[in-house]
């Protein structure tokens, strides 16, 4: 690969790839649904018709999904507008699935928070926030559901101000209370874009574009005056958009809107095309900076099996980091230092896929492989390359679980093989004792309801569950495993497929009680140093 290759730079300088993160409830699937509406990659909100005539979800596409009506699991959705190429990675929003978004900001160059204009800064999204602040994410935020009764924008400018501890910069700004909203006023140009509802929300708004210096509307004439009283405000402070505060994670950029109505969509797209940041070179595990026009390397950044349960397939979603992707060709692991080949590679849209026979930096692609290759794994033509390793959460919640029929045993077994490789859950076993049973852990108990659900219609095995008393866990080694099993305290050390041995404690209490009496044993969290102590 040249490193003059102009059309790789040309192509990677297309790329938009970006995540929405948020607390559940906050409207995520709906502004997911509304951006590719307005991106013109669907027909109709909630109605999606996917590419040559197959019928296909959007981002909840799982049954389990659909039926609950939350997401349990990150989603992919390439589409184009105005000649960018965005890669959406759309999130889970619940808490129980955090360790799926924290895959996700590992693949993505920039997220918006989604902000409910009533609740604010949720714990969720607080959390997430710093995750992505720690690894210097541009970050931009959409205030949502400004149709609704809520804070007024200062008292949401100065809550967000507070509760993220970054200077925020508004790019529009709300014409009408929470509740009567009536458009947003766009600060570059000072233009007023009034909006007017579509029946369902189900196609783009008509939206009245009012030029800087026209006479506005008598109608909108109170809150407009209140609007630019407002602005005038935040002008005394000075709050301006700085590209490189931006960029660096300094800065947040914010915008207002209903995605429920289809206000200020269109707004939040064209400054994703504007603003966010095209792909960039990746920092490699020994803190070298990887340029894009380096030979190929992508990051694996989750698995996912039966997507297609017609053929049982196991597809891993790739982030291409440097170099360009051909179909067919042929890569290192650099986990395993085995070669693979790249021949069933597919441009993804939600559970809909369409063969791709190139791809470039910021793209992401889902790649049809065996068992080798993992969550974190590294993808590389040429010399040795290594991305550091994505973080894992400190389980929280552990059950066994045990087989209802012993004829379905191997599908039991390779089910729980299958949910571990994708990090459904962690699968953990005890070495020091006789028992058999398999213990599953994970950041909480949702969790396990998806993997028994996944297990039953995916592996055919019916399995029951049996929650244990655990809350708190670190990791050890084998002089402190052998300590922690001799402790009176209800303790106990499991260990997973990676060797990993996890000490395990009642609650947070006992666990730093352990500590002080044991202050040499090493207690440690899991790769994610990210998590509140």
């Amino acid at each position: 690969m040249s490193a003059a290759d102009p059309t790789l730079v040309q192509e990677a300088a297309r790329r938009r790839t970006f995540a929405i993160i948020s607390h559940p409830d906050a409207g995520k699937t709906t502004l997911t649904e509304k951006l590719l509406l307005y991106a013109g990659a669907v027909g109709e909100a909630g109605s999606v018709t996917a590419r040559r005539g197959r019928k296909a979800a959007t981002s909840d596409w799982m049954e389990v999904e659909q039926r609950r009506g939350i997401s349990v699991t990150s989603t992919v959705l390439r589409f184009e507008y105005d000649n960018v190429v965005f890669n959406l990675l759309d999130t889970p929003g619940h808490k129980d699935f955090s360790e799926d978004t924290l895959r996700v900001l590992a693949a993505v160059d920039s997220a918006v928070i989604l902000i409910d204009a009533a609740r604010g800064v949720e714990p969720q999204t607080e959390q997430l926030f710093q995750v992505a602040r720690a690894r210097g994410i541009p970050l931009m935020a959409f205030v949502n559901k400004y149709d609704r009764p809520g804070m007024e924008p200062l008292e949401i400018v100065d809550h967000l101000t507070e509760q993220l501890e970054l200077p925020l910069v508004p790019l529009t700004w709300p014409v009408g209370i929470p509740g009567a909203f009536r458009g947003v006023i766009d600060r570059r140009d000072a233009s007023f874009h009034r909006f007017t509802r579509v029946t369902g929300g189900s196609a783009v708004a008509h939206e009245e574009v009012v030029a800087a210096g026209d006479e506005i509307d008598e109608e909108d004439a109170p809150a407009w005056a209140v609007a630019e009283e407002e602005l005038e405000l935040i002008d005394v402070d000075g709050a301006e958009f700085d590209e490189e505060a931006f960029l660096s994670g300094e800065q947040i950029p914010l915008l207002f809107g209903s995605a429920a109505w289809n206000f200020g969509i269109g707004q939040l797209l064209d400054t994703l095309r504007d603003i966010a940041p095209s792909a960039r070179p990746r920092v490699t595990d020994d803190g070298t900076p990887r340029p894009v026009d380096q030979p190929f390397a992508a990051l694996a950044f989750k698995v996912q099996a039966n997507m297609d349960p017609r053929h049982r397939d196991r597809v891993a979603f790739v982030r291409v980091c440097s170099g360009r992707f051909e179909r067919g060709m042929r890569v290192t692991n650099a986990r395993t230092g085995r070669t693979l080949a790249l021949s069933f590679a597919h441009e993804v849209f939600g559970q809909d896929r369409v063969v791709l026979d190139e791809a470039y930096p910021g793209d992401v692609l889902g790649v049809i492989i065996g068992g080798d290759v993992r969550v974190g794994d590294t993808l590389y033509i040429g010399s040795e390359v290594r991305f550091p390793p994505i973080p894992t959460l400190t389980p929280e919640s552990f059950v066994t679980v045990s087989n209802r029929d012993v004829n379905r045993h191997k599908q039991f077994r390779r089910g729980l093989e299958q949910l571990d490789q994708e990090g459904v859950v962690h699968v953990l076993r005890r070495e020091h004792s006789q028992d058999p049973v398999p213990v599953l852990a994970g950041v909480g108990p949702m969790q396990f309801e998806v993997a028994v659900e996944r297990l039953k219609t995916e592996f055919g095995a019916d399995v029951r569950t049996e929650m244990l008393p655990w809350q708190a866990a670190r990791r050890t080694d084998a002089e402190g495993a052998a300590k922690v099993l001799a402790d009176p305290g209800h303790t106990d050390v499991f260990v997973r497929a990676d060797g990993t041995q996890l000490a395990v404690f009642p609650n947070r209490f006992i666990m730093d009680r352990f500590a002080q009496r044991n202050p040499t044993v090493r207690l440690e969290r899991l790769i994610g140093a990210d998590e509140p102590d």
